[in-house]
């Protein structure tokens, strides 16, 4: 049995000797580092940070996974389907030891936070494993594999943020970026692993944030992302000071202060919970026009019974205010929702309460999943996954349609509209054709004009569209 106390060091212990691990590791200049990020937008913003710390030990990063000295995957536990990815991807990557003795394979992020040990056990060609919240402890941990031993650090904390590090930007167009502002969840949703794989919720310093997006600009980046679990709970509080007031920042104090770096730096955030998200963050969406008109605001279930068990705190009639609040502030803002179809105990009328609600919102998008029991969870523990897979298959289809029909009439509103948009780089289907995005997220495709290039403003008059894209031209 595999004793995560031999590779597990107390927090200052670290800190300490991290000055002679890093000179330790001076022979790995010219070793390569080759990163593959699944899941959410947290896990890619994770995967920069990684690549920072790898820098910093001398490590060079590829895009060739057969080019690499060391080999990590930065996994996501939210269904099953994307842990048995991962496990088929490191069979892959297992086969280049034949040919690279010395390549190292670590699993980084939820799903290392999941499985701990078991991947060093029964995963035989992984060397190391590393949780979210444990990155800064990569210099012990790559010095341990180099010394022949396998390693592991999952230990979650309550004070980490990674705010001083400076992300290394992987497959960026130099456009756009991620900024993480918080990690961890406090939400216990019945279905969720997050709170136990990247523990509770720390907002980052803001001040350290629009450092960063000043910084990002200052580099030729014209939109942030700025990421969260749940980003509508932000709330940061200096330790300095015994009076919250006098120095404490939520949400909407946050993106206003983003929003004040440059009117030419969009702002975009993700994601929203429906319970938290407040009126003072709507009006400082309205007010500033380089914060997007887009909100992803999960709903899950259109139906209050199955809300209740999955533990979402708000009802049917609690959403549809928010919804009908947003669309008072911000008539054009684009909305859209995460979906879990066939959800335990949920009844063919349930299921139908969930397309009303869509026919209902006319959501501009919406990302669907069938339920997927994740072990260790409340509904896991609570509740038996009770709906076959050809019902979850049939109702899955029927959401699907519906949504299809949603975000159709939503994208043919804009036809005839001029529309400013950033663009971010060429077509992927056209070297003649830039694409970028409105400020409600949708793409929007046209030709190319010399006068600009990738990090212009245009504004684009919209023609047509296809079920998810625009087209249009610049017009003056």
């Amino acid at each position: 049995m595999f004793d995560p106390a031999i590779s597990v060091k107390d927090h200052d212990e670290a800190r300490q000797g991290e000055a002679l691990m890093l000179e330790n590791l001076k022979a790995a200049d010219g070793r390569k580092l080759y990163i593959e990020s699944y899941g959410c937008s947290m896990n890619f913003s994770d995967s920069e940070i990684v690549a920072s710390i790898m820098q910093e030990m001398g490590f060079q990063t590829t895009f060739n996974y057969k080019d690499a000295d060391v080999i990590f995957i930065n996994t996501c536990s939210i269904r099953d389907n994307a842990e048995q990815k991962v496990r088929n991807r490191l069979r892959e990557f297992g086969a280049a030891k034949k040919y690279h003795p010395g390549l190292m394979i670590g699993v980084l992020g939820c799903m290392a936070e999941r499985l701990k040990t078991q991947f060093l056990e029964e995963e035989k060609l992984v060397d190391l494993v590393i949780g979210p919240d444990a990155y800064r402890d990569l210099p012990n941990l790559i010095n341990k594999v180099d010394e022949g031993d396998r390693a592991i650090n999952v230990l979650l904390s309550r004070e980490e943020t990674y705010a001083d590090i400076s992300p290394v930007r992987l497959n960026s167009n130099g456009i756009t970026a991620f900024i993480s502002i918080m990690r961890g969840c406090d939400n216990m949703c019945s279905f969720c692993v997050v709170p136990f794989t990247r523990g509770r919720e720390r907002s980052r310093d803001p001040y350290s944030i629009v450092k960063e997006a000043e910084e990002l600009f200052s580099q030729g980046y014209r939109e942030v992302t700025l990421l969260g679990q749940n980003v509508d709970s932000y709330k940061w509080r200096s330790a300095a000071t015994e009076d919250i007031a006098a120095d404490s920042t939520n949400f909407a104090g946050l993106l206003e202060m983003v929003a004040a770096v440059n009117p030419l730096l969009r702002v975009r955030f993700s994601t929203s919970h429906p319970k938290d998200i407040t009126d003072e963050v709507l009006y400082t969406m309205a007010k500033f026009e380089n914060i997007c008109k887009h909100i992803h605001l999960p709903v899950q279930s259109g139906n209050s019974r199955v809300l209740d068990i999955m533990n979402r705190t708000y009802s049917r009639d609690w959403y549809l205010s928010r919804i009908e609040t947003i669309r008072t502030v911000m008539p054009d803002c684009g909305i859209s929702t995460d979906i879990i179809i066939g959800f335990c105990t949920e009844t063919e009328e349930e299921h139908q309460d969930t397309l009303s609600l869509m026919e209902h919102v006319q959501f501009d998008f919406a990302y669907m999943f069938t339920y997927s029991e994740r072990p260790g969870t409340l509904a896991a523990k609570r509740f038996k996954d009770d709906i076959s897979d050809q019902v979850k298959t049939r109702r899955f289809n029927e959401i699907l349609s519906m949504q299809q029909e949603c975000s159709a009439r939503r994208i043919k509103t804009q036809i005839g509209k001029i529309q400013k948009v950033l663009i971010e780089q060429f077509s992927k289907k056209s070297s003649a054709d830039y694409s970028g995005r409105n400020e409600h997220n949708t793409t929007v495709v046209f030709r190319v004009d010399d006068q600009f290039k990738p990090g212009d403003y245009v504004n684009v008059l919209i023609e047509s569209c296809t079920p998810a894209t625009l087209i249009g031209k610049i017009i003056d």
